[in-house]
Order: C-alpha cells, then sequence, then structure tokens
C-alpha cells in the first residue's frame, strides 16, 4: 500500500491487476495535474482503454472522448475531453520510470486529458513533454498492462479517483 502524502493531489487508478497510486505534482505542473482530478472526479476516466502500449517505452490512455466503446475503440488516441487544450508545463523533470506525460499532437499546447506513464527512463523526451505525476505504488501492474497499437484485447482503467475522495 502506497505511503499518500497529500491525498488531494493523490490518483489511485484501479485496474484489473490491482490499485495503481500516483503522486500528482501540482508545484511542477498545476494545471495538468488539476485537469486530472477534475476529469477523475467526473468520472471521466472510469474504463477508458490504454490505447497505445508499446513494449520498453510506455502505456498511453486518457482518452475519454473514444477510449470506451468498442465501436470507437479504432479511433481511441485521437481525442480528448470537451475541456480546452492545456498549455504545455515543461520542467526540468526527467521522464524517469513511473512518470506521468501529458501526451499531445506535434502542437506543444494540445495536451487535454490523455497521459502515459513512463515503463522505462525515456529521456529522450525530456522538455518535450509535461511531466506532472510518479507511480508511488503499484507499478507491477503498470508492467502488466497489454501491449499493442492498438492491444488486441486493452486493459483498462476500472476506475480513476482522487484519494481525498475516497
Amino acid at each position: 500500500m502506497a505511503d499518500i502524502k497529500d491525498p488531494e493531489n493523490t490518483i489511485l487508478i484501479e485496474l484489473t491487476a490491482g490499485t495503481v497510486t500516483i503522486a500528482l505534482m501540482p508545484d511542477v505542473a498545476p494545471q495538468h495535474s488539476a485537469r486530472m482530478k477534475e476529469l477523475a472526479r467526473e468520472g471521466a476516466y472510469d474504463g477508458v482503454v490504454f490505447h497505445r502500449v508499446i513494449e520498453g517505452f510506455m502505456a498511453q490512455t486518457g482518452d475519454v472522448a473514444n477510449g470506451k466503446d468498442a465501436d470507437k475503440l479504432g479511433r481511441a488516441g485521437t481525442g480528448g475531453s470537451d475541456k480546452p487544450d492545456l498549455p504545455a508545463e515543461f520542467s526540468k523533470l526527467p521522464h524517469d520510470r513511473g512518470t506521468i506525460g501529458a501526451a499531445r499532437s506535434q502542437n506543444p499546447n494540445s495536451a487535454n486529458s490523455q497521459f502515459f506513464i513512463n515503463f522505462s527512463d525515456n529521456h529522450f523526451l525530456n522538455g518535450q513533454y509535461t511531466v506532472y505525476g510518479r507511480v508511488i505504488s503499484g507499478m507491477e501492474h503498470v508492467d502488466a498492462i497489454t501491449r499493442g497499437e492498438p492491444p488486441a484485447n486493452p486493459d483498462k482503467m476500472i476506475s480513476v479517483k482522487v484519494a481525498a475522495d475516497v
């Protein structure tokens, strides 16, 4: 079980394999941290699949527009939420194993709801994608996510909650 120091800035992602606990970094990326909490509290992430999972690289999820319904799975990864895109909040934090990064298009200011969890140190992403959280417990469950682009039988986030609300 994770040692949760700040429940208001901790996210609990329930996967089939178990719970992944993420410490958000509102001091580094306040808008990205706030967006994740907002979408979690709305239940927007519940049932969303991991649509891009690359061995040795990362697991991407969070397409709340297209990531739930089987008929939309072919489009998973192309959408976001109905909220405005976020400006980049780049920092000196490296994309180490277990960090959470904001997925985006070619435009650095296009992050919305999608995010990825790094399977390994991906320092080539440093300064190009916003880091706004870190897995503090349950990384073994992240490592167990089914690989593929998209996976034939994708894993999904059963529920995503702010620890303060549980």
